[in-house]
């Protein structure tokens, strides 16, 4: 469960989340391992060493291989990837949205064709619950439905009012679920997903009805998928208004350094996005400075580490110019490198952060990084 330690400068909140696997330092960035590892070659044991809080795997490519039965076979995903603490696993919602032309919406579900073999798959409330049980997550994310923005208003209806009947049956499922005596983990929590695109009407009302079933958490669903970032902050600060202050609050997919500071002084807790993950895989790396990439002429001499103030495992023994041979070699510890020095600087923005929630400089913190960290160089 949730502890407010301290609500902070304008609505951000220092707290700590539960879970059967561990407390949560919050506001806290989860690791994306969609396939229960971190793309780029990290280890559980290298997610341990860059301080990794929470890793995030995906439920809908994890039932589609290896299959989620096989996984609850082996102990469950914690035992199978060998990692201890907290896993959080979203529902297949997103592949609604992300495999758009391979599937067909119902009110009972979601018919999909598998990415991997072009089979027929079926995911609903259910089914997802039922995954994610197998799966042994502490925290299963209620399975939804994600809108492009734009979209007409009448779907974005049409899809909260489903998502909201959906969102019962996964909370009843997955008590049923949690109460069987092979349950992988009966401590698993459910959060509910607020949805209802640039709509602040349809947002407010979404949000309201889905706080009154008093779920363990609650998250911010359907961002980043086309919106701005004005856009983006001005629906987190009319949604987090009708949040329970009890429940952690996560936004979901986001962000850039820029949007996780500006979506903690909008009272967030919890933020995921494969972007310093992908970014890293491509020769992207973040500094305190602003975003480098790494694959430019200019790093071909340069013996100084990626950041001169960063102190991860990559900055404290190699070189720029290193890593830059190693992209241009194509060598695969290229990209373990800059995934890991990425992933580092995340987990660590998040630390400083709490820090800064902690001190009372929170303020003075975003207003020095919010946008530079962003910048290209």
């Amino acid at each position: 469960m949730y502890k407010l330690l301290k609500q902070a400068e304008g609505h951000a909140r220092r707290g700590e989340f539960t879970t059967p696997h561990g407390t949560v330092q919050t506001p806290a960035f989860m690791n994306v391992g969609t396939v229960a590892a971190i793309k780029g070659g990290l280890s559980a044991k290298d997610l341990e060493d860059i301080g990794c809080q929470v890793e995030l795997s995906n439920t809908y490519h994890l039932h589609v291989r290896p299959g989620d039965e096989l996984i609850k076979q082996m102990g469950g995903l914690h035992k199978f990837m060998g990692w201890n603490g907290p896993i959080l696993t979203d529902s297949g919602g997103f592949q609604v949205f992300s495999l758009a032309g391979l599937r067909k919406v119902t009110e009972e579900g979601v018919t999909f064709q598998s990415h991997v073999d072009g089979r027929r798959l079926f995911i609903g409330p259910e089914q997802s619950m039922r995954i994610q049980a197998n799966l042994g997550s502490d925290v299963a994310m209620a399975f939804d439905e994600c809108v492009k923005i734009p979209s007409p208003r009448e779907y974005f209806e049409a899809a909260n009012q489903r998502t909201y009947r959906w969102l019962v049956r996964c909370k009843k499922a997955l008590a049923e679920y949690n109460a069987e005596p092979d349950a992988v983990n009966p401590g698993q929590m459910l959060f509910g997903i607020n949805q209802g695109g640039i709509y602040p009407d349809l947002r407010v009302e979404h949000m309201k009805a889905i706080a009154e079933l008093d779920l363990p958490g609650y998250a911010i669903g359907g961002l980043a998928v086309g919106e701005t970032h004005q856009q983006m902050y001005d629906t987190i600060e009319l949604v987090q208004e009708h949040m329970p202050n009890h429940r952690p609050r996560y936004l979901m997919g986001v962000g850039t350094p820029g949007n996780i500071i500006e979506g903690v002084w909008r009272g967030v807790d919890l933020f995921d996005c494969v972007m310093p993950a992908r970014n890293g895989r491509h020769g992207h790396l973040f500094t305190k400075q602003g975003i480098i990439n790494m694959k430019n002429e200019r790093y071909a001499r340069d013996e100084s580490p990626i950041d001169p103030a960063c102190g991860c495992p990559v900055c404290r023994r190699y070189s720029r110019a290193y890593i830059r041979h190693l992209f241009k070699a194509e060598e695969a510890l290229g990209l373990r490198l800059a995934v890991m020095h990425n992933l580092w600087f995340y987990n660590t923005l998040l630390a400083e952060i709490r820090q800064a929630l902690e001190e009372g400089t929170f303020a003075a913190y975003r207003a020095k990084y919010a946008k530079l960290l962003d910048m290209r160089i």
